[in-house]
């Protein structure tokens, strides 16, 4: 294979560090919200794209798209959601075959008490290690690779793919 571009010593030190780092993040966020809110990190990010979306609801499809969870992963998770109340499943009022994802008023309150730890640990464990410049230059790193994802068909569809960079085959809008 005399056409591989292997790593460079440096390129490779950079990738693992990627690696690492993503992971311990990961990790870093699932403990704190198990800890602090006895909830796994996928569903504050289903509560937390709810939250957000107009009316607090969007098609199940489109929570797939936008959490990068599969159907079977998405409708298992809010089973567990309904269960507590968070969310409830409903059919769309104009097409019955699809459906909708409703965030809760109590889902909403506990997503509220949830959010204060959680973005004080994405702070801490991101963003306070870095200098203004550092943050500004990673920024700037995030959205060349999602440029170049979106270049290649892979984004998200959306004005701010960093808001959703799980999910590169998420299309655009409603789904």
């Amino acid at each position: 294979m005399s056409g591989t571009r292997w790593l460079s010593d440096e390129e490779q030190r950079i990738w693992r560090a990627y690696l690492a780092s993503t992971r311990l993040l990961q990790e870093a966020l699932e403990r704190q919200l198990q800890r602090d809110s006895g909830m796994p990190h996928a569903y504050y990010m289903i509560l937390a794209m709810l939250s957000e979306a107009p009316g607090r609801e969007m098609t199940m499809t489109r929570l797939a798209c936008v959490t990068g969870f599969s159907a079977s992963r998405l409708s298992h998770a809010m089973a567990r959601l309904e269960e507590k109340g968070w969310v409830r499943r409903v059919k769309h009022e104009r097409d019955r075959r699809t459906t909708m994802a409703e965030l809760t008023c109590e889902g909403f309150a506990v997503l509220e008490a949830t959010a204060p730890g959680h973005v004080e640990e994405v702070r801490r464990r991101l963003f306070d290690p870095l200098t203004p410049e550092q943050a500004q230059g990673f920024r700037d790193v995030l959205a060349a690779l999602m440029d170049a994802y979106a270049r290649e068909g892979d984004d998200t569809g959306t004005e701010d793919p960093p808001l959703t960079p799980w999910a590169p085959e998420c299309p655009p809008g409603p789904c």
